[in-house]
């Protein structure tokens, strides 16, 4: 087992990416918006000088971009809002050495001297929340900052429309795990802006080629929900030391989701689970799991006590005779190598009940 260990160690990089099999329904513009809000969030710098490149190819303005990072610092906070200004400011710098075209664009109308920040900002929220006055009693201080400085101060700025400001918003969570619930509650307010539902079915494939897998997933997710959809995502894996291999169709029963099963030599599986893909409980007689997470984020738990999360280098040891479970993280594939050690005379696996949906998204 040690040569599998020191092999586990060096594959790290093991990835697993994802297509989402959607038309495309958005200009060229607010493509560049999805990546540029996504990667601001994931605070991946590198990215987003890139994407912020290929915007402004495509046709954003300098006032675009600049209000789209601005607008951030209310959903991401103002380091990154920050860090992200200042690769526009790389940007455009080295594009002028460079002697290439830059659009500085116009900025937003000034207000009007008898501008009510908080009258105009419950209007707009009430708008992008279906109709319905929102009041936030338990926090005041926040509701007011809501109303009047995010939906009065900055939605006033008309260098980008109510619509490009929740592209730009949805994008944006996506790319922010733990928040599902304000990244549903704003697919729901787009669509209450003006996005279509099929330009909101579109964000997940630029997300999975311009920020990452687990980013279209999170925004699968929440667009099928908000917008009753069904976007079909499907999961390739490249070729690597740990093969996807077959759909696991022998245990498929004992399974809620896809699985897929690579026997590999020494006794060692790789198993590969889909996003939210689990095995029932189940208990080993006689004999110790050892499961080892090579690539993507899993949970592996005991009966009655709390989940363990499970990442690239995670190893765990299963005592005989224990109820437990495993499987992938719901907005995450997941690899895990595993054998069987110390079995004893008799030994075998006895399957039980499913872990519920409703377990199984209390998971934290």
């Amino acid at each position: 087992m040690k040569k599998v260990l020191l092999m586990v160690a060096a594959m790290m990089l093991t990835a697993i990416h994802v297509k989402a099999q959607t038309v495309m329904n958005l200009t060229s513009k607010q493509q560049a918006l999805v990546a540029i809000a996504a990667n601001e969030a994931k605070g991946n710098m590198d990215a987003l000088k890139k994407e912020v490149n290929n915007g402004l190819e495509s046709g954003l303005t300098v006032s675009e971009v600049k209000e789209a990072l601005s607008h951030l610092y209310a959903y991401t906070g103002f380091p990154r809002s920050l860090n992200a200004l200042g690769v526009l400011q790389q940007v455009i710098k080295e594009r002028q050495e460079a002697g290439q075209n830059t659009v500085e664009g116009r900025d937003a109308d000034p207000l009007p001297a008898d501008y009510d920040a908080l009258r105009q900002g419950t209007k707009v929220q009430t708008q992008l929340v279906g109709g319905k006055p929102f009041n936030y009693t338990f926090a005041p201080q926040s509701d007011y900052y809501l109303k009047a400085h995010l939906f009065g101060d900055i939605f006033a700025r008309n260098n980008l429309t109510f619509a490009e400001r929740e592209i730009v918003t949805v994008s944006a969570i996506s790319a922010l795990p733990g928040c599902e619930p304000q990244l549903k509650a704003h697919v729901s307010g787009a669509l209450n802006m003006g996005v279509k539902k099929e330009e909101l079915a579109s964000i997940p494939a630029v997300l999975a080629e311009k920020v990452g897998t687990e980013e279209a997933i999170r925004c699968v997710s929440a667009v099928n929900e908000i917008c009753g959809m069904t976007l079909p995502v499907t999961f390739d894996m490249p070729t690597s030391v740990w093969p996807k291999g077959a759909p696991n169709t022998a245990y498929a029963q004992y399974f809620i989701g896809n699985s897929y099963l690579a026997p590999m030599e020494g006794g060692v599986a790789n198993v590969t689970f889909e996003p939210g893909c689990r095995n029932n409980w189940h208990i080993h007689h006689k004999a110790v799991q050892v499961l080892i997470c090579v690539s993507g984020r899993g949970w592996y738990q005991e009966w009655g006590k709390p989940a363990v999360k499970m990442t690239p280098g995670t190893v765990i040891a299963i005592p005989a005779e224990v109820k437990h479970w495993h499987g992938a993280a719901k907005d995450s594939w997941f690899q895990h190598l595993t054998y069987m050690t110390r079995v004893e005379e008799g030994s075998s696996n006895e399957w039980l009940e499913p872990v519920t949906d409703e377990h199984y998204l209390q998971v934290r």
